[in-house]
């Protein structure tokens, strides 16, 4: 259901980037199918100076790149990957390496890592490693410019353009799905399909937005992307040999990098501030919240009034938009429905972003990423993990329609699981002894634990990989597109980690 791992703000509220992919858009993102990634250690890794053997390309502008003037590798794998050996005491040893082959090659235990802007996807999970995800991508279209045969993905598709792409990538793969093999020239470098656009061998190079950007910058006035999107949000993640054990220490060193804002930083030094483009002129904005999800949404019982990262979040989206949140306590079950049939603009709920219900409703890029938990009484001693919850007859207390129901039935089968309308009744359930247990996402678990102090505790151990978390709009709704510039800039200037310190600040 709904959940943010600490990975949760890293960049990616609007980071949008990625080799092999690009920025994010509006349309709501599928799922990525990949292992749930190694856990952050408790401990501070200490790799003793280690040298880790980094593969990069260097034709991947900005990520990494040969600067012109003084012939030097660069970019922002080189300073990203520095400051993580910076935390976890290594040496960065780089290695320029082909693109074709560098799973294997990473597998073979050639290279330590890869940083260059890699997608995680299913079919490279099968070979290699991925760390958590540090960036949220999407895919655009490069055109000359200007460029007027071909202005979005549909001119594209119904003309005889050729497409540009790199091989063996997720951008070649989207390509093909388009316009079909016959129109697509794969190159072994990434940076060759640009020259190839450039010298007109080629109309149009399908590309992640940020490094779009880096070509159109270092080629002012020839190139440009079209505007919209031409994939859904996916992830990038550094990419180890199976089994690594570097894979942990450098989860840990992108949280740490993201709770001290050097990722943030070294975003903006690579792709500037995201601007304003919205005033919605004082809009009134009806959003839909439980008030039953702490720390996102509940009533303080000190004042009886209702708080949480949902509402400040939301007033601070306003305030850059121009807009006044209406705030409208409503139901879990069917609020999809609801929304899509126009009665909240907007909700606010820490609502995972899944296929089934991307067919009913609208998602912003994600704002956190999420996994899920299980939640015991404190004096629990048979319960210590996924595999004894399984094994033993207790019952699991979840919330009716989330993806916590989902994994519950999943791990003990329907007749073990006791389901609840409002989200706090299977945690009272737990605490009453009603259930056994109860999955939930990690931070919205550690509110309810901070409320019951003594009386409940989460297990060590997620039972699902990564996920992400969004706002739901209804289809169509205008808002989406504003709310996803605002969440870039609350994301620039610190506004969103400042709110995951609020509520979260011992993590």
């Amino acid at each position: 259901m709904k959940r943010i791992s600490v990975v949760s703000l890293l960049i990616i509220a609007s980071i949008l980037v990625g080799a092999c992919g690009g920025a994010t858009p509006t349309e709501a993102p599928p799922p990525t199918e990949k292992a749930a990634p190694t856990e952050v250690p408790s401990v501070i890794p200490d790799l003793g100076g280690q040298d880790v053997r980094i593969a990069v390309e260097n034709a991947y502008p900005p990520f990494n790149y040969i600067d012109e003037d003084t012939n030097e590798p660069m970019g922002w794998d080189y300073d990203a990957s520095r400051a993580i050996c910076e935390v976890i005491n290594c040496t960065p040893i780089f290695v320029e390496a082909a693109w074709e082959g560098i799973f294997e090659a990473t597998a073979a235990g050639e290279y330590d890592m890869v940083a260059d802007g890699v997608t995680i996807t299913a079919e490279r999970d099968e070979i290699v490693d991925f760390s958590i995800p540090y960036m949220v991508i999407a895919q655009y279209i490069l055109v000359r410019s200007p460029e007027p045969d071909i202005v979005d993905q549909d001119s594209l598709v119904a003309s005889d353009a050729l497409v540009g792409t790199q091989i063996g990538t997720t951008n070649e793969a989207k390509a093909i799905e388009l316009v079909g093999e016959d129109r697509v020239l794969s190159y072994d470098v990434f940076d060759l399909p640009v020259q190839a656009l450039l010298s007109g061998d080629v109309d149009a190079v399908i590309i992640d937005e940020e490094a779009g950007k880096g070509f159109v910058n270092k080629n002012p006035g020839k190139i440009m992307l079209l505007p919209e999107p031409i994939t859904g949000a996916e992830e990038l993640g550094f990419v180890f040999p199976p089994g690594s054990e570097l894979t942990e220490a450098v989860n840990y060193a992108i949280e740490e990098l993201r709770a001290d804002g050097t990722l943030n930083a070294l975003y903006i030094k690579y792709w500037g501030e995201t601007e304003v483009a919205f005033d919605l002129g004082g809009q009134e904005i009806r959003i839909a919240v439980e008030n039953a999800y702490p720390p996102f949404n509940y009533i303080d019982e000190a004042t009886n009034e209702p708080v949480g990262w949902d509402y400040d979040a939301c007033r601070a989206i306003c305030e850059i938009l121009n807009c006044t949140p209406v705030f409208v306590e409503a139901a879990w079950e069917g609020i999809f429905e609801a929304t899509a049939a126009g009665e909240y603009d907007m909700v606010a709920d820490g609502v995972t972003i899944t296929a089934e219900r991307d067919e009913i409703v609208d998602f912003s890029i994600p704002y956190m990423v999420i996994a899920q938990y299980i939640l015991v009484r404190s004096d629990e001693t048979e319960i210590v993990d996924q595999d004894s919850l399984v094994a033993s007859d207790a019952l699991v207390g979840t919330q009716i329609g989330t993806t916590n129901e989902a994994k519950a039935i999943e791990l003990v089968g329907e007749d073990r699981v006791l389901s609840y309308d409002v989200f706090d009744l299977p945690v009272q359930a737990l605490i009453a002894g009603d259930v056994d247990a109860v999955v939930i996402d990690e931070e919205a678990g550690k509110g309810f634990v901070d409320k019951n102090p003594g009386k409940i505790m989460l297990l060590p151990e997620p039972v699902t990989g990564m996920e992400e978390l969004g706002f739901v709009f209804p289809p169509g709704s205008e808002l989406t597109e504003a709310i996803n510039n605002a969440l870039g800039v609350l994301r620039d200037n610190g506004t969103l980690t400042a709110l995951y310190q609020k509520y979260w600040a011992e993590e």
